[in-house]
Order: structure tokens, then C-alpha cells, then sequence
């Protein structure tokens, strides 16, 4: 394929300018996104605000009698299928049903909804909520989705006053997600909803909103049991706002930047801008862009380094206009992963010179090229996409979204080497872009796990024939501004790969992506090996490929034009600290079949994955593959694997054979129900505590760093004498291992091989050492110690400086320690947790994939060696916070830290 890139109006050219049927794209880009840490946005200059509308909110399970079945969603769809229309192209766009809404109490309605009705023993609460997370677990439910109960019907009721003085002003209520089928009424009035859970949307309560009085509203969700292969959470689990505007104004992620031209002097600044007219009038405005610099939150600094000269835009009652004009930014300031780099762009909506409406979007200026001989460039250098795939929990504290929470799982990431998150298998969090723009990640945002073909009896291919485009929209027009998304995907393994209309389809999908951005390429992960021959995969820009390394050299033989990338790669399964001997190389073994555990020497997987040396060894092979997303960064919530909740399930990617003989050395295991609430796949435990296989990432993936680890630890009272293979995880290239001063022997590794293996030693406890060299210079050394029985706690915070806003978080791990304060590698110890002062103890968790223990809860034993305990401050409460942890026979352990 011959590199391409793209001009200034966003269409593939070659140069001479004849049109370009494949990929490599020279854009750069960033969204408006919403204020962290749940801040106003509020602009003295300007009548718009954008306001955190997370607190003070009611909350009760279950429909009150009086619905009876009537909001289920196919009694409700014809009124909310017009929700969100605008991002359609539809002339005219149809509306709702005549008569009286859902719920409404105009007839007959349902007491929830009502503004009156006595809601004063309701639970009271702050947004985001997941009500799934708060358990209790349930061995009856399915290991699929952690045996929580996410699923069911609830309700969420606010009440609100506006200040007459808003007379006149629009009022939206955003949404950045609420899982799932959600219904909005105000003053009892149904004022809109949106079924797709992962999806970002708006409801316009103005034409129902009492100004100057209270209001009440009323949101109801309904999350179908079977809708979900992973644990989806329940609930509004991301940040809801209150925006007010003039009735014109620009529309909800109204502002689109792009930068189709980039030199080391200048770059091209495009902007442009969608105004909403909500008047019965036509009205004439004038739109003005500024530019500024950017701090590290996105925010202008200085003065204006360029003034867009004034468009006007003339806009029909009800109707929206669209203009746009360019700038150029001398001596651009690139973004890139490491220099992260933005601007602010200030669009200015005036009448009669008076401001009445501004919008503030950060952007970034980088160029970015996708080809298929030299992989992905960024800023015309190559880069390998050194990625994880990320299911959307946070672990113990569930889906319910926080920025500190995935500020921290991206930090551990980057110390991995990790550059690049894949959002599996949905819109993500519009926090996470934020925090990848500011960190230096490159993202690929995905929309869907399926099409119109389902996984599961209720998953969104229920949705999918009337909310496919809405919800594709929805997100590439919220987050095609950030410079850190490169690639849009459209689907994953979805099952239209083997069918004759899935070709057409995914045409289909990759169409509305490329009318909303030309800016980026179009990705989907296939699984199916014919999907790479029945043409569907044309439809795509990249050859998404889930696991097949070894497709990489055949379909660059017979289809060079291709860009390849690695999109799902790996599944290895292992639990942190524990290994089975003897050690097998049968990626199907390693399981303890006493403990549900999987051994820690990353040689295991389930019939489709492999190892990451196997998948290295591939893209070794095959240096123009762009590099990988593995599965999975962190270990989530839900999918068990290889203790899923049934034998079918358990087996079903191995042949009859392997079936037979898997069964065979499970001993009936996959008979129980799925004994284990969280997935085996992460190379972080669900606690944030790296497995080995962090180790083996990071000697690939940050080459420069001098770096050894060892496996396993050296605590085997027992195993005296016998075989206990050693491992070394390394950046170097020469090794010689010691075990109490004798030496081992000294091995160089050869090509593709991505491990040091000593298979051979026999324990003794004491001391491992391992000595390394990298072209021929002492590299680094390490060593791991038989410890002493537990006698202390440790508490290790991951800072001591907390902002008291009530959503700040602290992760404090707990290690169990000998008298010389290393870790006890088999420590098991009940821990007992205490906080005085302004904070309270938000989770704990201890990463055993089979604990059934609460999250919620100030007591966890350890798992492992080590525990963590989440601590959360208080609003408005500054002060010292003293967290304490005791153990039975061990002494305890207290620290101090501040919340300002």
C-alpha cells in the first residue's frame, strides 16, 4: 500500500491528488472535555454553565407496584427512539407518540416519577453509583458477570431548585453513562432516555424545568440479567452535569478541531463549529475562535497566541448551522507521548458584540500514519503499539467511575512500558481520554462487542437494528478531538465475520465512523481466520487480529496492502504468587485444581491464547505489525476464565480431543459453578498488585531500563530437594544465576527467546541471586530470600497529599512482613482497618480472584503477602487522617496524611 494522507477537508488523496482507496492519515486533534474532580465550569463572560450535578441524589431498588410492566423497553421504545435523533441524518426526524408519556401522572402514572411523592426514606447518595459492586456476592449467579447483582430495576430521584433569574436560558442534563436502559422524567414529566448503557447523551428538560421554583427528577434503569459477558455494574456509575445555555448556542460537542497540515513552522488549525438554534426565530450570529496554550489540565494559558477573523452563521427556527474557519499556529507545539502537548481553542458566539455563548476545547497537534510496511508513526517516527485491552471496573470499587482510580491504573501501566489502552468492548469514561491526553497513551476507542448478531439472549444486539448509529456517533463526535485516539473499532469477534451480510455491514459501520472523522483509521478485532478471506476485513482500514500470530506472515504475503495490528493478543491466565509444580509447558495445565488458582509462570492459556513469547516471536517475524493490545491489563470483574460456570463454556475453543483430556485432568472442576468472581487475564491483579507477567512486559517493553525479577519466591518448606524451576523476567541479555553463592551457570539469550529458564535447580532455601549483562556490560542484579514468619504489617500509600472534595481516593497496600521487613510470600493474615479524621474507608481488596469477602468492609485477609485498603476523604473536611491496620500476633501499623 502506498502511504497516504489526508487533506485539509479530511479526503485520502496520493500525491496529484488522485483519490486513495487505503489508510496512513496526517491529522491531529481533541474534544471539549468535561471538568475533573467534579468542578463547575462556569465563565464569567459567558452565560453558559456547566455544573456537577453528582451530589444529593436518592436511590431504591425495584419498581414500585403501581408500574407493573409498564417501562419495559419494548412498551416504551416508540418514545425513546426519538432521543438523539439529531445526530442522525433525517428529514424531517420524527418525534414522539401523541398522548400522554410513560409514567406519566397526567392519567395514570407510576408514584416514582411523581414531583410529590414521599421519597424521604429513599437512600441518599453521590454520583457516579454502582449498586452491583455493593453484593453481596452470590454463589447461585454466574462467575460470567462476579456473581453480583448488577442486574434488575432502580431508581434514582433528585430534587433541585433554579433561581428565576434563569428564565429564558436552555437546560440540558448530560450524561456520561448509565448502565442501562435509562428513562428520564422531570416534574413528572417523560422527558427522554437512552437504552445503551457505555453510551454519553443529553435530555433538554427545559420545556419542563419550574424556574424560579423546585424541581424533581426521576431516572429509572433496568438492566436485563443476560445482557451482559462481563460485569457491566449497575447504575448512573459516571459523572452527571447541569448545563445552562442561551437558547443559541453550540450544541453538545459542537466544536471539532483538526490540523490537517503540520510542518516544523506551522500547522493548520481547522475549526468548526455546530450552533443550535432553539428559538421559534431565525437568528444571525457571529462565531470567533481564539487560540491559546494549554496547561497540564487542558486549560488556556497567557494570552491568545492567534484571532480567527469573525464567521457569521445564519440559523432557522429549531434548526442547526455549521461554519468553520482556520488558523495557523507557528512553530507548533506536538503532541506526543512524551511531550504532551496542548492547545485551547476559545470559540466565541456573540450578537450585537455581546458574548452569548463560549466553548473552551483542548487539542493537541500531532500526525499520525498507520502503513503497512513500518507499522504505526507518530510525529513521522515509528512507534509499537505496546498496548492492553481494559475492561471499564475499577476493581473493588466497581464501574462507578474515578479519577484517581484510573489515574493510578494507568500510572502502574506506564511504568510496565505500557503506551497504548484499547477500551473493551465499549466507549470509555470520558475521564480516561482526558487522562491519556495528559500521560501520554495512545487509545483505540471501541464501540461495540456485537452487531445485530448477540453473545448473550439480552446483550446490545437487542439495540442494535435502532441505536447503532446514535451510539457510533455519540462517540466519535465526543472524543474525535483527542490527540491520544488513533483508531476508531467498530465491533469485536462479532459474529457477522462468517456471514455473507456481515461484509455490508460492517461497510455500513465504518461509513457513519468516516463521515464524523476522516482524521483516524477504521479497526475491528477479527477472530475468525476466514473473516481475513471473505473480504469483510476490507471494509476496515487495519487488520484487527485477535489472536493469530500466525496469520501475521501469511496475510502480509497475500495482502501487503494491509496494515496489521495485534488487537487482542495473549489471554495468559496466572494468579499472582501462587505456582503449581511440576511445572508443565501445556498451555492447557497449571490450574490448582484444590485452590481455583492458575500457576505464575506465564506458560498458561486457555485453547485460543498463547504466551507472550509466542506472540513476540510473531511480531518479530513480522516487523511491520504495529504491535499489540494484550488481554488483559488489569484482571476485571467477571469472566473467570478457566473457571467458568459450566464445562461447555470452560472447553469450547479446544478440539473433542483436548476436551476429553482437559475434562479428564479437571476432575469435574468445571462442573461447580464458576468457583471465582474475577478473570485470571490481567497482568495486574485486581487490586492493582503486578503479577510476574508485569515483569516479563516490562523487560520487553522498556528495553533501556536495568531491570531483573525472579521467580518463583524462595518460600518452600517441604520442597527441600526437589525440582523448582527458576525464571528471570529481564532487559538484559546475559544472565548467571547464584542460589547462596553457587553459581547456577551463566546463559545468553538466544533469538526469540524473551525468558532466562533455569528448569533444572533444587530447592534449598536462602538466597537467589541473578547477576546480568547487556552487550557485554554489567547490566543489574537481584536477588530474592527465603523470609522469616510473618511478625509486622506494612503500610505503603501511594501518596500522602489528598484534595477533600469526597471523591479523592488513597491506595494504601498492606504488606505482611518478617521482623526484617520483607514480604511473607504465602501470607494469608485477617487484617483489621481503621481511619479517624476526614476520610472513610471506601474498599478492600486483596486480588484473589476467588474471594467472596465484601469489598465494602473494614477487614481482608491477605492474599498473598498483601492486602489494600481504598480510603476516600471527605467533602469539604480538611485535615490529618490516620489509617491503622492490626493483625492477631503481628504488630500493626498506622500512617498520616493530609486532605486539603
Amino acid at each position: 500500500m502506498a502511504d497516504t494522507q489526508y487533506n485539509q477537508v479530511g479526503n485520502p488523496t496520493r500525491s496529484g491528488g488522485t483519490p486513495a482507496p487505503w489508510l496512513s492519515l496526517v491529522m491531529a486533534v481533541t474534544v471539549f472535555i468535561p471538568t475533573l474532580h467534579a468542578t463547575p465550569e462556569v465563565q464569567s463572560d459567558s452565560p453558559r454553565e456547566r455544573l456537577p450535578f453528582n451530589r444529593g441524589w436518592l436511590f431504591s431498588r425495584n419498581d414500585p407496584p403501581d408500574a407493573g410492566d409498564a417501562l419495559v423497553y419494548e412498551r416504551i421504545k416508540d418514545w425513546l427512539l426519538p432521543c438523539g435523533d439529531h445526530l442522525l441524518n433525517l428529514s424531517p426526524r420524527r418525534h414522539s407518540p401523541l398522548g400522554t408519556g410513560p409514567g406519566e401522572m397526567r392519567v395514570v402514572g407510576i408514584s416514582y416519577t411523581l414531583a410529590d411523592y414521599d421519597d424521604s426514606r429513599w437512600r441518599k447518595l453521590n454520583l457516579p453509583h454502582d449498586w452491583g459492586i455493593e453484593g453481596p456476592f452470590h454463589p447461585d449467579l454466574t462467575g460470567k458477570t462476579a456473581k453480583l447483582p448488577w442486574f434488575g430495576v432502580a431508581w434514582y430521584r433528585k430534587h433541585f431548585a433554579l433561581p428565576a433569574i434563569d428564565t429564558g436560558r436552555h437546560v440540558y442534563l448530560d450524561l456520561d453513562g448509565a448502565m442501562a436502559y435509562a428513562t428520564v422524567w422531570i416534574n413528572g414529566i417523560f422527558a427522554g432516555g437512552w437504552p445503551y448503557g457505555y453510551t454519553s447523551w443529553r435530555v433538554d428538560l427545559t420545556p419542563y424545568i419550574k424556574f424560579g421554583g423546585e424541581n424533581t427528577l426521576a431516572i429509572r434503569l433496568d438492566n436485563p440479567r443476560e445482557s451482559s459477558r462481563w460485569y457491566p455494574g449497575g447504575g448512573i456509575y459516571r459523572n452527571v452535569w447541569l448545563v445552562k445555555t442561551a437558547p443559541v448556542h453550540i450544541a453538545q460537542w459542537g466544536v471539532r478541531v483538526t490540523t490537517p497540515v503540520i510542518t516544523n513552522d506551522s500547522a493548520v488549525v481547522n475549526v468548526a463549529v455546530t450552533i443550535d438554534n432553539k428559538t421559534g426565530n431565525k437568528s444571525e450570529t457571529n462565531v470567533i475562535t481564539k487560540i491559546y496554550q494549554a496547561d497540564h489540565a487542558g486549560l488556556p494559558v497567557g494570552q491568545a497566541i492567534l484571532q480567527s477573523s469573525s464567521v457569521t452563521a445564519r440559523i432557522e427556527a429549531g434548526e442547526q448551522a455549521w461554519v468553520s474557519h482556520s488558523l495557523v499556529v507557528p512553530s507548533p507545539r506536538l503532541w506526543s507521548l512524551e511531550t504532551r502537548n496542548r492547545y485551547v481553542a476559545e470559540t466565541d458566539i456573540t450578537r450585537d458584540s455581546a458574548i452569548i455563548d463560549r466553548v473552551r476545547t483542548p487539542f493537541g497537534i500531532r500526525a499520525i500514519q498507520h502503513t503497512a510496511g513500518n507499522g504505526f508513526l507518530l510525529n513521522g517516527k515509528r512507534v509499537p503499539i505496546r498496548g492492553v485491552c481494559m475492561h471499564h471496573d475499577l476493581g473493588a470499587l466497581g464501574t462507578a467511575i474515578n479519577f484517581r482510580a484510573m489515574e493510578r491504573q494507568l500510572e502502574i501501566l506506564h511504568e510496565m512500558g505500557c503506551n497504548a489502552i484499547r477500551t473493551s468492548h465499549n466507549p470509555p469514561a470520558p475521564e480516561l481520554l482526558e487522562l491519556c491526553d495528559r500521560m501520554g497513551f495512545l487509545v483505540q476507542a471501541e464501540a461495540f462487542d456485537c452487531w445485530a448478531s448477540g453473545k448473550v439472549r439480552d446483550d446490545y444486539s437487542r439495540l442494535f437494528p435502532d441505536w447503532h448509529e446514535k451510539d457510533l456517533r455519540s462517540m466519535v463526535r465526543r472524543d474525535r478531538n483527542h490527540p491520544c485516539v488513533i483508531q476508531w473499532s467498530i465491533g469485536n469477534e462479532i459474529r457477522e465475520q462468517g456471514s455473507s451480510g456481515g461484509r455490508k455491514l460492517a461497510a455500513h459501520l465504518a461509513g457513519i465512523v468516516r463521515e464524523d472523522d476522516r482524521s483516524r483509521p477504521v479497526v475491528a478485532g477479527f477472530n475468525l481466520i476466514q473473516s481475513g478471506y471473505n473480504g469483510m476485513m476490507t471494509a476496515a482500514d487495519i487488520v484487527g487480529y485477535n489472536y493469530k500470530p500466525f496469520e501475521y506472515s501469511k496475510i502480509h504475503r497475500t495482502h501487503p496492502q494491509y496494515p496489521i495490528l495485534g488487537t487482542e493478543t495473549a489471554s495468559t491466565i496466572s494468579s499472582r504468587g501462587e505456582y503449581v509444580f511440576p511445572v508443565s509447558e501445556n498451555k492447557l495445565d497449571g490450574r490448582n485444581k484444590s485452590t481455583y488458582q492458575v500457576s505464575s509462570y506465564d506458560l498458561y492459556a486457555p485453547k485460543w491464547g498463547s504466551t507472550p513469547d509466542t506472540e513476540w516471536r510473531a511480531q518479530d517475524e513480522n516487523p511491520s505489525v504495529m504491535g499489540e493490545f494484550v488481554w488483559t491489563g488489569f484482571d476485571y470483574l467477571g469472566e473467570p476464565t478457566p473457571y467458568n460456570s459450566d464445562t461447555t463454556n470452560l472447553l469450547n475453543f479446544a478440539t473433542a480431543a483436548e476436551s476429553a483430556q482437559a475434562a479428564k485432568e479437571l476432575d469435574g472442576l468445571a462442573k461447580v459453578r464458576a468457583p471465582s468472581r474475577s478473570s485470571y487475564f490481567g497482568i495486574v491483579d485486581l487490586a492493582g498488585f503486578p503479577k510476574d507477567r508485569y515483569y516479563l512486559y516490562q523487560s520487553r517493553w522498556r528495553p533501556g531500563l536495568p531491570m531483573a525479577h525472579i521467580l518463583p519466591h524462595w518460600n518452600w518448606p517441604g520442597r527441600e530437594g526437589q525440582i523448582t524451576p527458576v525464571h528471570v523476567y529481564s532487559s538484559g541479555d546475559e544472565a548467571e544465576l547464584f542460589l547462596n553463592g553457587n553459581s547456577l551457570g551463566r546463559k545468553k539469550r538466544g533469538a526469540f527467546e524473551y525468558r532466562f529458564r533455569w528448569d533444572d535447580v533444587v530447592y534449598s532455601p536462602g538466597e537467589l541471586k541473578v547477576a546480568v549483562w547487556k552487550n557485554g556490560k554489567p547490566w543489574t542484579e537481584t536477588v530474592r530470600k527465603t523470609t522469616g514468619s510473618a511478625a509486622k504489617l506494612l503500610l505503603t500509600p501511594d501518596r500522602a497529599q489528598l484534595r477533600a472534595d469526597g471523591a479523592d481516593l488513597v491506595f494504601v497496600t498492606v504488606t505482611v512482613a518478617d521482623k526484617d521487613g520483607l514480604p511473607v510470600p504465602r501470607a494469608q493474615n485477617s487484617i483489621r482497618f481503621s481511619v479517624t479524621g476526614p476520610a472513610e474507608i471506601a474498599a478492600v481488596d486483596n486480588g484473589d480472584a476467588t474471594s467472596f469477602a465484601p469489598f465494602q468492609g473494614s477487614e481482608r485477609a491477605a492474599y498473598n503477602g498483601f492486602a489494600l485498603v481504598i480510603s476516600r476523604t471527605k467533602p469539604d473536611k480538611s485535615g490529618i487522617l490516620v489509617l491503622r491496620a492490626e493483625s492477631d500476633g503481628l504488630e500493626p501499623a498506622a500512617i498520616e496524611l493530609s486532605s486539603k
